[in-house]
């Protein structure tokens, strides 16, 4: 029946849903902000976030997912339902249908605990598919035809990497390295170099406004930012330049390169010729780092292309298969 499937990109920063008949009617940070006596939830999504590093002792700001699979069950299933019910899917749908995204190489164990946290956020019957499937589908690439498609999906807790032929994943590597490993490594360069604690989101607002690995050192600027002085304990404001962005990004970055490398070389070689014509997409919102397109294509010797809005692919993507629902359905059977 129409309007009763939804699309969800279960992500380790954000969380997409995509309504059929609808498209996208939400993006919230994955975050939960809970009492930590009672474990009453306080606020969920954007409201959460701004609360991160900046709560009393009683209220704790968590991040179920972590590395792209659920690290606390009961906050997920929480969130789950709050954003569901946000989007009014209690009051216009009876147990709907529900797609979710997945990492590739999560385990049995990892793929039931997602299945189950959908389940009891009030789904009637619940999919499973892999992110690098969905965001190429969102991409617009045509991944059911006999030729090469290759994409890098770098989120918040995993980075997918795959090449895809015939509707389905030929050769596929995932790391749990991504744009919280990228927020990690700035902090701790920050940390080593100045002895300057800094939180999480100056962190991200570093990547997101001066950050850059291209090759060629393309992005001059400077950014002043505040944060605690190890030394005297005290606030302090220091300035810091696109090229130490470069410095700090550079181990988690090279993680992301060999494994689209290692990709590649697993590849048969009548589908590498196919992306050397048609290139690679890039897709999340790691994608959005920049520099990182040329670094790859310098690296890879393929074309290198970002996605039309990186961050939207996946949920894009399973509102595409939403369309299929009955050809997923089968193929699985």
């Amino acid at each position: 029946m129409f309007g009763k499937d939804i699309g969800i990109d279960l992500g380790t920063a954000n969380v997409l849903i995509h309504v059929k008949g609808r498209g996208v009617v939400l993006n919230e940070p994955s975050v939960v902000a809970i009492e930590s006596e009672t474990k009453r939830v306080l606020a969920v999504g954007e409201e959460a976030r701004r609360m991160v590093g900046r709560t009393p002792g009683n209220i704790i700001a968590v991040r179920p997912l972590k590395d792209g699979v659920i690290a606390d069950f009961e906050i997920t299933e929480m969130m789950l339902k709050h954003f569901l019910n946000m989007v009014g899917a209690k009051r216009w749908y009876s147990h709907p249908r529900i797609l979710i995204c997945a990492p590739t190489n999560i385990t049995s164990v990892e793929k039931k605990a997602i299945q189950e946290a959908a389940e009891r956020s009030g789904a009637k019957e619940v999919f499973l598919e892999e992110e690098p499937k969905a965001a190429a589908v969102g991409a617009g690439m045509d991944i059911f035809q006999p030729s090469g498609n290759m994409v890098v999906d770098i989120g918040g807790g995993t980075t997918d990497v795959a090449v895809l032929s015939m509707g389905d994943i030929v050769t596929a590597a995932s790391i749990k390295v991504a744009g919280d490993k990228f927020d990690a490594a700035i902090m701790k360069y920050i940390k080593d170099k100045y002895k300057l604690l800094i939180g999480e989101r100056t962190s991200e607002d570093i990547k997101i406004k001066i950050g850059s690995v291209d090759p060629q050192g393309v992005r001059q600027e400077e950014m002043d930012i505040r944060g605690r002085d190890m030394v005297s304990g005290l606030p302090v404001t220091i300035t810091i330049h696109s090229r130490e962005i470069r410095e700090a990004l550079w181990e988690p970055v090279a993680s992301i390169v060999m494994t689209a490398k290692t990709v590649l070389e697993r590849t048969p070689p009548e589908l590498s010729a196919d992306i050397i014509d048609r290139g690679v997409i890039l897709t999340g919102g790691g994608a959005l780092l920049h520099g990182l397109d040329q670094l790859l294509m310098d690296e890879l010797k393929v074309p290198v292309l970002i996605a039309e809005n990186p961050m939207h692919c996946v949920v894009k993507g399973t509102g595409i298969m939403l369309d299929n629902l009955d050809k997923v359905t089968r193929r699985r059977k």
